[in-house]
């Protein structure tokens, strides 16, 4: 199954200072992140320095969750430092999206099921629409309306699939909500529909891609923790993308904010939707150990992604793998004994002693590397 439907495009942002991003149509499929802590009108300046490390590894679009009206305060002024097309992310309370929509926002996500009436969702359509602001519909798994809940147990109950029927019950509950813009005249949204395993989030998007022509954004909820999170998130988009399925993805992680980003952007990589950049190759490690993979990644991994220079690094801990296997890289740096070895296209180019330290290591790594 392949979507063959040509998508609307939604914008995002261009007012201000902030850039714009085009989502869905024939845009690049874009990275999202979240910001991992409350937000408050205090250390702002040190959210938006992180905000263009993030820009550099690669994130396009930070979501920030919106509680309380002092963090929807602190928002405004955020995206006023900032060129990142910043989303507000809220629940319960309308009020708080209206007022994100006073700033330079680019985006309100709201979960229909848990925001209020309808009356309530026609206030902040109206105001997104007076501010060129977009809005994504957001519905989970776990906040689906009383009528579907039952309708799940129920069927959930006879021995259905669950999968399927809580997939079935997400894209309905998508599609209502689909129903009250279009019945606004508001199309500057996208959709997402949530669950916390790799089927649901799977079914739920392959059935509502077949049925509109809205942008997607993907991410499978509650993944965990670093490794079952980018497992999950993997297998999910790798059945999705490919399909023409999902406008941007989100790898929702118990990990760092960069790791997100970082895992984004190597997924997207691996299914062919992003190209470019630096790739690195290390290896494992183990006995033939010469060299501190695991430090030297730790140490360079932020800065190389961050570099826009379409080359692969490889770091390699013994020289088994080092000029050897890594010969197809760009550079390389590897161990051999009490020496550290740096490395182009296989051929060694300079030998730095161990007992010089790291430090040491490094700065002839940092030359060649600017040689590239």
């Amino acid at each position: 199954m392949s979507s063959t439907k040509t998508l609307r495009t939604v914008a995002l942002g261009g007012s201000g200072m902030t850039k714009q991003l085009k989502i869905g149509g024939s845009s690049p499929v874009s990275i999202q992140t979240m910001w991992k802590a409350p937000l408050s009108s205090t250390g702002l300046d040190e959210v938006a320095r992180e905000l263009m490390v993030l820009e550099q590894l690669g994130c396009d679009i930070v979501r920030f969750a919106v509680p309380d009206m002092d963090s929807a305060e602190a928002l405004v002024s955020l995206a006023s430092m900032t060129s990142m097309p910043l989303v507000a992310d809220i629940h319960f309370d309308w009020r708080l999206a209206l007022k994100c929509l006073d700033g330079n926002v680019a985006k309100i996500r709201i979960n229909p099921g848990n925001i209020g009436s309808r009356d309530k969702v026609r206030e902040v359509v109206s105001k997104a629409k007076d501010k060129n602001a977009a809005i994504r519909i957001g519905v989970n798994s776990g906040s689906l309306p009383a009528d579907l809940r039952e309708k799940v147990e129920a069927q959930a109950a006879k021995g259905s699939s669950s999968a399927l029927i809580r997939a079935e019950a997400l894209v309905e509950a998508a599609s209502r909500e689909v129903g009250v813009f279009e019945e606004l005249n508001f199309q500057n949204y996208l959709v997402s529909m949530k669950a916390s395993t790799v089927e649901e989030t799977v079914l739920c998007n392959e059935a509502f891609a077949s049925r509109f022509d809205i942008p997607l954004h993907l991410g499978v909820t509650e993944a965990g923790p670093l490794i079952s999170g980018v497992v999950k998130s993997t297998l999910a988009f790798s059945r999705l993308l490919p399909k023409g399925i999902g406008s941007t993805v989100r790898v929702s992680l118990s990990d760092s904010i960069r790791n997100e980003v970082i895992a984004g952007r190597e997924i997207l990589a691996e299914c062919g939707i992003r190209t470019g950049g630096v790739r690195i190759v290390s290896c494992p490690r183990c006995g033939r150990n010469g060299f501190d993979v695991h430090g030297f990644v730790s140490r360079w991994e932020t800065e190389l992604m961050s570099l826009k220079k379409d080359i692969t690094v490889a770091v390699m801990g013994c020289v088994v793998n080092g000029p050897g296997e890594g010969k197809h890289a760009d550079i390389g740096i590897t161990g051999a004994g009490d020496k550290v070895l740096i490395f182009r296209r296989g051929e060694i180019v300079k030998t730095v002693s161990v007992s010089d330290g790291y430090e040491s290591a490094d700065a002839a790594f940092r030359e060649e590397l600017n040689k590239l």
